[in-house]
């Protein structure tokens, strides 16, 4: 039995992918600082805060515990504002860059010894970073770095790297942002599903869905 370590697991996205790995026999290790929401899906689910560098360490190595080493890593934490640069405080810039990118660092540099040398690293992206609408300069801007990160990591570590860059997904997110939801939106489930068939298929780099 192949084990797998998700960060950011109690989102709809994370969920998602906790469920149908969990039915194809995988052992997730869920971390997320909402652990309750997540501990009927899998039995392994591990605290932090993924702003603190200190318990994203401490909680790496309890996942190592409960299932290293792992095959697959997933990154679906994040957050998401709408706040114009003129008016955001600083607070707020920093909250969104650390959910959504340094986040996605920490937690990275803190797993790579308890994978496997093959294992994938998966980053959830976004279509903001393209589109870089108006309101969303944090938002946007720790997506393109995430990017970037994403392709360094795969130089320097060799791993294979994807980084999916889906279009609108419902999830709560949408309650965070003033703009109404696309008829065309995925469903956490769909989205968990595409993921997992790019890695059966060996997909990296970027994926847009």
């Amino acid at each position: 039995m192949s084990a797998v370590i998700l960060w950011g697991a109690a989102g709809g996205i994370g969920q998602a992918l906790t469920r149908k790995l969990v039915a194809a026999g995988e052992t997730v290790v869920a971390v997320s600082r909402r652990p309750a929401e997540i501990k009927a899906l899998t039995p392994h689910v591990v605290a932090a805060d993924l702003s603190q560098p200190a318990q994203v360490t401490a909680a790496a190595r309890m996942a190592a515990g409960m299932g290293a080493p792992f095959r697959l890593f997933l990154y679906t934490a994040g957050d998401i504002a709408s706040l114009k640069i003129e008016q955001m405080p600083p607070a707020d810039w920093n909250r969104l860059l650390a959910a959504n990118l340094s986040g996605a660092f920490l937690a990275a540099q803190a797993s790579l010894p308890h994978l496997t040398p093959e294992a994938p690293f998966v980053f959830l992206g976004a279509v903001h970073e393209r589109l870089r609408l108006p309101g969303l300069a944090a938002y946007a801007a720790a997506k393109a770095g995430l990017e970037a990160f994403a392709e360094v990591l795969r130089k320097e570590t060799r791993h294979p790297v994807l980084v999916v860059r889906p279009g609108a997904v419902d999830t709560p997110f949408w309650q965070k942002v003033p703009f109404s939801m696309p008829k065309n939106a995925l469903s956490p489930d769909a989205l968990a599903e595409a993921i997992l068939s790019a890695l059966q298929e060996g997909k990296t780099g970027l994926l847009d869905l």
